[in-house]
């Protein structure tokens, strides 16, 4: 068997000897393998990895932290010398509290060093808790002086935006807030903890704690609080937690842990401490991509490459790698004796592979080809990543591969059922968004998966059923709940299907899918909107209503129209009578109640006359009301003469007699009574109008109804497409009986926007010693042994009404029978609860625990409470004695049936400190479990919690809505597992009812805590036998189901996320291959490395962190490639390391160079949202400011109308976001976030502590009195300029930084360098703003020359715009200079692609659309013009011409593109064809030049309408081939282009030579005839460039210290010389260019 590979190996070596005799060059330096490597760094100092892990075990379970805070404190402090031996005894530490895979996933995200921004954000808070102490006499001499800090607005706004780390204030690494003091010292801090602090008093303020904050378990949670700030490892923190984890046991404080290690405090904080503060963040998780690029017009600098720093990386390469058939490393193993020659032979097959094209037969089946590959390998996972990340290198050999049929006829089979060359991927049977997918967030997914499986396998859950747990997909968010209104209280004033005045209407239901122009309505004979109002009639709000549906009923509109009367002073009767009609409300008690009489009214003439006489008697209400002076107020004579007016003409008896007869009906009177019962167990009676459309909830005005009937319309019509309705099926009925429930609470059925807030009790329910582990439940009765699915846990404060009240209201919820649910009481009183509360406590505890299956308990408890709330909460003495109570308990347990004498016996022992003990249990468990403080009261149902604000009611009815819904969407598909199971490992006798429900409360309150996509696929459909890799493991929670084009850009990500995946967690994976069939161009042109951290990231031999980095070895020499990063979606980058040009990389450029490095920089995190007005349009044009409490406004954006979008720049942090001062706040408040909740706030508090951004859902509503204003006031068209200067608000004056500058420090923007700075020409006048971007040394360069070009033909000051992104780390180091020098201000600017918007794959054609798609939101929103001019552009003429120009009420103004260059008619497309119909005559502009008028841009929502054109286009490969030009001329007819004179921009190739000498900018166009080279043309074209060229290069050469060699200095053509005589300018240029 050996002796072919011996053959084979000697024919090897004979090759690599012909090979080496034949090359003689091939040591030759410049083509020696070159290599590129990538580095990303965080923008904040380097954190401690000691404190990372401490927050990444808190993720798991709070008290880990603490755990792991003592296990590392009582270590033996042996010494450890290297960054990987800490990270190993870090990780060894944190790993003993896990288990396996669980312990895998910590050690990796301690390497991905993914809680770092939760470090970050402690400095903040450490930044801020120093800053509110300044110097004072009440703070001990011990404590900080505030005289160490800088008050510098600018230090202290910048160290909250960037995470800069606290100096250690006077030499001490750990202090102690307390909101009243600063304790630096353990003594002083023993003698503040020995006097007693009333919280009560607030004296001083408690610090805020939040939700992220380890509050030390023995806190009890009304003690003072005391934050310490310090780091683990520190001696000084050892202390403090000592004295404070002891004050913490007996106690007397809240002690919470802020972990922060102070600058200066490194060398205090132990062996380990320091590891990871030394240098910054390098961060892991992110792509990056080496595509090669089309050189079709030479865009490169020709200066020679610059010298410097050389960061030579010792990165080896892997030998293991097949390259051409050969495995290098074994061949090394046999012959090192000739290891140069075999290295010089493998460095040219690599070079020689190299491939961006194949003929059209061998690309045919390249897919195929490559599933096969991947299919047959020992590794199919590396095998993929390997293929997918040097694809150019690989196509080759992927070509000549001879295929197996099986494979491409079953991927051609599976893509019948899946689109070609589509990736899904499914966790668990969730689906992924792969477009959003990162590191980050995988391991985020995976961690919650394995976290909740290791929680199940404690509750003695299967491990087969555990895989069906975590499938189990969370509720559709797009599932709406209606509200089963259908009863005989609905009024109908038409019937669609029966009325004669529809007659002419058609009746076939499939009319609903016939096409209609926008805005048009389908009348159809059919009841399909039933718009049902519920109103009082006697409100002003239910008069507006009634008049305006009449008006619609009268407009013919398809609808059916229905109303729901009640009376509000009836409803506030009935709720202060415990929900019973008050038995005072007989005949003779309804006088000053209008709203019965006009109900009554109603009815008798709705029995009478008919519907439509009694809409016509509430419409006269409303008419006799406003006819008379009185318009607010009703008053009894309107509702008197309106009956009379209407009945008169149709009326036998008088009508005043019939009035005064149905004054005093009973039977009227009680369906008046029944109607408003019916409201109030509807839960609407709070609600003053409403209007339910098909049982879905929305406000009444008429808008809201157009749009709730036009978000109807396409469900309707997708139940009819699917046969679902027909012309027989009773709509509402169908609707209402499959999803429709029996009452509305807004804090139960919550909007879609708020998510209802849950908490997990499985760690609660495991705990022996927890509250919810002895607790007895309340059942209905006889139901006590069956299984309940849903657990009620209500929280009742005892000492007040409202807790008694919700007590009772679930007492009768069981008294009223449920078989699915139980209920158990936690007690939630406060310390000072009074005896009769306390032992109120103990017989319920008694009554629940020995008597819960006795028939009578539910009445003897309502009877008690009932007695207790009289005697107790009512009376107005505070009775101390619980005697009566006591003998009232014996009393009425005879009276039910239930034994006194065992209450005696239990009730004997009471002791009220022992009550008050496991009191104060439950409210440590309530609060340091639900975050629900002392005095709440809440309901919460298998983990929901909602909290019971002040004026809320929470009755029986809703327990049942909620027992319901839950049972529906979330519980059921868990008990059903559940009863499946069948328990082996369980003791029989511990298998009762109260286990078995305990687990399904744990599953289902865990399970809700996932955030997950409730989408799933169908994978199973799909063939798997040959073209599938699949990778079982049985005993993983975790299963991936994927379908992947290898050979596309999210098959390069996935490749690489997998393969971590695989390697950390061992899942089982079904991966099904589905490449694109048949390829007509290469799919790949690009190298690509997914950068994922390692332990040998960590030094072995000193304390250095590297952290990961992407490395590519041995690329191709001369091919230009140009670099890319894909990085998580809300990441902003920017380089700031990179001597060689990033957009034009040519290896063999770089002499005796071996690897190119480049290092880019986190710049910030993107905050994004969506702002919304309820049943209104996004408030477009709504200001937002963002910042902390002390400082509000450090950043601000306006909302998008294109869903609402903002966003804003922001770090790690505590952030509160705003209204903006001025007109947004006029008009409008924010609501608060809490389920149902109608509240307002005047900020919402926004975390970031982690590297995924944040992406925020707010909704605004406008002030009372406001809701007719509009936000954006159309100013005056000529003169909006001068007007806006004398209104401009305190927000436009204010601005701190806006999108540019919000974040950078000083290199961000230079101001107030313009005409006061001595020596740079007196500028004067209104100031010119001017935007430009650039990419790639070339066209820096040119940027540059644009600048000078600018500066030297105006006399006014100029501010230039660049977009950051894609500026190279020169050009802005020298920009600063360059502004100083020569006078001029200039601004960075950036805005982030946001998510929702079809993304440009190419960085020219991304570079192309900033330039068009986000004018309106990149540009602070004071400023009112900006000019673009290309980077490529000379201009000759004073721009301040262009900038004062009348654009006629236009936002843009272009040049049309000349036409008087014959030779190009070929080439101008927009002559013929598509564009000549759709341009009607209009001209086709260029966009090398334009104005755009920001004020006119935003007020006429040009930006939002331009990007919904680019929105519909984009997504045609074939259109917008010049996205920035395309775009605004497609559009002009919506956003129309001042057409500027032809003199403002000329182009050679598009104009004649005839008229350059009245050009005003001339711009560099690329020529299609002739493909020139843009330098060679620069130099030939324009006289002026060469100079401007030397001047700007000898400029730049100074700032960074090099020489201009003397053969770079092109010398100027003489035609250029300047002349006395009359010869004109013209000829002298014609003369040149011949």
């Amino acid at each position: 068997m050996t002796t072919p590979f011996r053959s084979g190996f000697f024919f090897l070596i004979l090759l690599v000897f012909c090979f080496c005799l034949s090359t003689p060059s091939v040591s030759a330096q410049n083509r020696s393998p070159k290599n590129v490597q990538v580095a990303l760094r965080a923008k904040w100092s380097g954190t401690p990895i000691l404190l990372e892990a401490g927050e990444l075990l808190s993720k798991e379970w709070k008290d880990f932290f603490w755990d792991f805070i003592e296990s590392w404190l009582n270590s033996l402090n042996e010494e450890s010398d290297t960054a990987k031996d800490c990270l190993k005894k870090i990780s060894k530490y944190g790993k003993s509290l896990l288990g396996e895979p669980l312990a895998s996933v910590f050690e990796f995200s301690l390497t991905l060093r993914s809680a770092s921004p939760r470090l970050v954000l402690y400095r903040q808070l450490a930044e801020e808790s120093l800053s509110s102490f300044p110097l004072s006499d009440d703070i001990s001499s011990h404590t900080i002086e505030g005289g160490n800090f800088e008050t510098n607005e600018t230090r202290k706004s910048e160290a909250f935006l960037l995470g800069i780390n606290p100096s250690s204030p006077g030499n001490r690494c750990c202090w102690v807030d307390t909101g009243g003091s600063l304790f630096s010292d353990v003594k002083e801090l023993q003698l503040w903890l020995q006097t007693p602090n009333d919280v009560s008093e607030g004296a001083f303020q408690q610090p805020e704690i939040f939700e992220f904050d380890h509050v030390h378990p023995h806190s009890t949670a009304g003690s003072a609080t005391a934050i310490l700030y310090g780091a683990l490892g520190t001696e000084c923190f050892k202390e403090f937690h000592q004295t404070l984890a002891e004050a913490a046991k007996k106690g007397k404080v809240k002690y919470v842990v802020r972990s922060v290690l102070p600058s200066g405090c490194e060398s205090k904080s132990g062996s380990c401490g320091a590891i990871g503060t030394g240098e910054p963040v390098n961060l892991g998780g992110y792509g990056v991509e080496l595509a090669l690029k089309n050189m079709e017009y030479k865009a490169m600098d020709d200066s020679t490459i610059k010298k410097g720093v050389t960061l030579e990386d010792p990165h080896t390469e892997d030998l293991s790698q097949e390259v051409r058939g050969f495995i290098f490393s074994k061949i090394l193993e046999r012959k090192p004796e000739i290891t140069s020659e075999i290295m010089a032979f493998r460095d040219y097959l690599l070079s020689s592979a190299i491939s961006d094209t194949l003929d059209v037969w061998e690309l045919k089946d390249l897919g195929h080809q490559t599933a096969q590959r991947i299919v047959h390998a020992s590794d199919p996972l590396q095998s993929m990543q390997e293929i997918t990340q040097n694809f150019p290198s690989v196509v080759s050999s992927l070509s000549r591969m001879k295929l197996n049929e099986s494979i491409k006829d079953e991927i051609i089979a599976n893509q019948r059922m899946i689109p070609p060359g589509k990736s899904l991927m499914a966790l668990n049977g969730a689906l992924v968004n792969i477009e959003d997918l990162d590191l980050y967030l995988l391991v985020d997914i995976v961690h919650q998966d394995l976290s909740l499986a290791d929680q199940y396998r404690k509750l003695k859950v299967p491990p087969s059923t555990i895989r069906n747990f975590l499938s189990i997909l969370p509720p559709s968010e797009s599932f709406a709940f209606r509200v089963d209104f259908r009863s005989p209280h609905v009024h109908y004033i038409n019937n669609l299907e029966v009325d004669p005045m529809y007659k002419r209407w058609r009746s076939s239901i499939n009319e609903i899918l016939m096409p209609v122009f926008p805005g048009q309505l389908r009348y159809i004979r059919k009841n399909l909107f039933h718009a049902v109002y519920i109103l009082d009639p006697a409100s002003f709000c239910g008069l507006e209503t009634i008049d305006m549906i009449v008006s619609l009923f009268e407009n013919n509109l398809p609808i059916r129209f229905g109303v729901i009367l009640y009376s509000a002073k009836l409803v506030e009767k009935i709720e202060a009578n415990d929900g019973e009609l008050p038995a005072t409300h007989l005949k003779d008690d309804t006088g000053e109640d209008m709203s019965s009489l006009i109900i009554r009214l109603f009815m008798y003439i709705k029995e009478n006359h008919g519907n439509l006489m009694a809409f016509q008697f509430l419409s006269n209400i409303n008419k006799l009301r406003m006819e008379s002076a009185a318009e607010d107020s009703l008053e009894m004579h309107h509702v008197e003469g309106a009956f009379v007016e209407t009945i008169l003409p149709i009326s036998k008896s008088p009508p005043q007699d019939t009035l005064l007869r149905l004054e005093k009906d009973q039977t009227l009177n009680e369906l008046s009574q029944e109607s408003s019962m019916f409201v109030i167990k509807l839960g609407f009676a709070k609600l003053e109008c409403s209007l339910l459309m098909n049982g879905l909830v929305h406000e009444t005005n008429e808008e809201v109804l157009i749009n709730a009937m036009n978000d109807e319309l396409p469900r309707i019509q997708e139940q009819v497409y699917y046969g679902h309705i027909n012309s027989q099926t009773d709509v509402l009925d169908k609707f209402l009986s499959e999803s429709g429930v029996q009452r509305y609470n807004p804090k139960i059925i919550a909007d879609g926007k708020v998510k209802p807030k849950f908490v997990s009790l499985s760690a609660a329910i495991l705990s022996k010693e927890s509250v919810l582990s002895d607790l007895s439940y309340l059942h209905s009765t006889e139901t006590m042994d069956d299984l309940k699915p849903v657990t009620h846990l209500l929280v009742v404060d005892i000492t007040s009404r409202k807790g008694m009240k919700l007590l009772r209201e679930g007492i009768r919820y069981l008294i009223g029978g449920s078989k699915n649910a139980r209920i158990g009481v936690l007690f939630n009183a406060n310390e000072d609860a009074i005896l009769p509360s306390l032992f109120l406590m103990k017989v319920f505890q008694v009554t629940a625990s020995s008597y819960s299956h006795k028939k009578g308990i539910l009445q003897f408890l309502d009877q008690l409470c009932s007695f207790y709330e009289r005697e107790y909460i009512l009376a107005s003495g505070v009775a101390e004695s619980y005697q009566a109570l006591n003998d009232e308990v014996f009393k009425l347990a005879d009276a039910n049936g239930l034994p006194s004498k065992g209450y005696e016996s239990a009730l004997a022992e009471f002791s009220a400190e022992n009550v008050r003990r496991y009191s104060n249990k439950v409210t440590q468990f309530l609060y340091g479990q639900m975050g629900l403080e002392c005095g709440v009261n809440a309901v919460i149902t298998n983990g929901r919690v909602i909290r019971l604000s002040d004026g809320s009611t929470f009755l029986s009815h809703d327990l049942h809505l909620l027992e319901s819904l839950e049972f529906k969407q979330r519980i059921k598909h868990i008990a059903e597992i559940i009863e499946d199971i069948k328990w082996e490992e369980v003791d029989p006798d511990i298998l009762t009812s109260k286990f078995i429900s305990d687990i399904v409360m744990a599953i289902s309150s865990s399970l809700a805590m996932r955030d997950r996509s409730s989408e799933s696929a169908r994978f199973e459909i799909l063939s798997s036998e040959y073209s599938a890799v699949v990778l079982q493991n049985e005993n993983s929670s975790i299963h991936i189901d994927a379908v992947i084009d290898p050979l596309s850009s999210s098959g390069q990500k996935l490749s690489a996320l997998l393969r971590i995946l695989s390697k950390y967690v061992q899942p089982s994976m079904k991966l099904i291959l589905n490449p694109v069939s048949s390829l007509a161009d290469l799919p790949l042109k690009n190298y690509y490395r997914y950068v994922v951290p390692t332990m040998d990231d960590f030094s072995g031999t000193d304390r250095i962190v590297h952290g990961p980095k992407a490395f590519f070895a041995n690329m191709p020499l001369s091919k230009t490639l140009t670099m890319n990063l894909d990085v998580p979606e809300p990441w902003l980058i920017e380089p700031v390391v990179a001597i060689h040009d990033l957009d034009n990389i040519l290896l063999e450029n770089l002499a005796d160079t071996r690897t190119l490095q480049a290092v880019y920089e986190l710049e910030s995190l993107v905050l994004t949202g969506h702002c919304s007005e309820k049943d209104h349009e996004p408030p477009r044009g709504l200001q937002l400011i963002l910042g902390t409490k002390n400082s509000p406004h450090l950043v601000d954006t306006l909302v998008m109308a294109n869903l609402g979008y903002w966003q804003m720049k922001a770090f790690p942090g505590v952030w509160y976001l705003q209204l903006a001062p001025g007109r947004s706040s006029e008009l409008y408040v924010m609501k608060e976030d809490s389920e149902g909740s109608q509240d307002t706030t005047l900020s919402k508090r926004i975390t970031i502590d982690d590297l995924r951004g944040k992406l925020v859902y707010m909704e605004v509503i406008k002030k009372k009195g406001m809701e007719r204003e509009k936000l954006l006031i159309p100013s005056d068209d000529d003169s909006h300029s001068n007007n806006k200067k004398g209104t401009q608000n305190s927000w436009n004056s204010n601005i701190l930084k806006w999108a540019s500058g919000f974040i950078g420090g000083k290199d961000q923007s230079n101001k107030g360098v313009s005409s006061s700075m001595p020596g740079v020409g007196g500028r004067h006048g209104k100031k010119i703003n001017i935007f430009s971007v650039a990419s790639g040394h070339l066209y820096e360069r040119f940027l540059k020359i644009m600048i000078l070009s600018v500066l030297k033909n105006t006399n006014r000051p100029v501010k230039f715009w660049f977009i950051k992104n894609y500026l190279s780390p020169q050009f802005k180091d020298v920009i600063p200079h360059m502004a100083h020098e020569y006078g001029f201000e200039y601004e960075l600017i950036t805005y982030k692609w946001p998510t929702w918007l079809h993304k440009q794959k190419e960085k020219q054609r991304i570079i192309w659309a900033y330039k068009i798609l986000f004018l309106d939101v990149i540009f602070p929103l004071a400023l009112e013009k900006v000019i673009f001019v290309d980077a490529d552009q000379i201009v000759r003429a004073d721009m301040g011409e262009l900038y004062d120009m009348d654009l006629k009420g236009r936002p843009l103004a272009y040049t049309p593109f000349c036409d008087n260059n014959k030779d190009m008619d070929g080439f101008r497309f927009w002559k013929q064809g598509f564009w000549k119909d759709h341009l009607r005559g209009r001209p086709y502009h260029i966009s090398a030049l334009y104005v755009v008028d920001l004020v006119k841009f935003r007020e006429t929502a040009a930006g939002d309408q331009l990007r919904v054109f680019y929105e519909t286009l984009s997504k045609d490969p074939n259109s917008l081939s010049n996205l920035d030009q395309d775009l605004p001329n497609y559009a002009q007819h919506m956003v129309p282009i001042f057409s500027l004179p032809q003199e403002w921009l000329w182009c050679e190739s598009w104009c004649g030579n005839s008229t350059k000498s009245r050009a005003k900018t001339i711009d560099l166009c690329n020529n299609p005839m002739t493909k020139e080279p843009k330098l060679q043309g620069a130099k030939r074209i324009v006289t002026e460039w060469p100079d401007l060229d030397l001047e700007a290069r000898h400029f730049t050469a100074k700032i960074s210290g090099e020489i201009i060699e003397p053969q770079e200095q092109a010398k100027p053509p003489q035609q250029v010389q300047s002349t006395d005589d009359g010869t004109s300018q013209e000829d002298l240029e014609s003369k040149a260019e011949l």
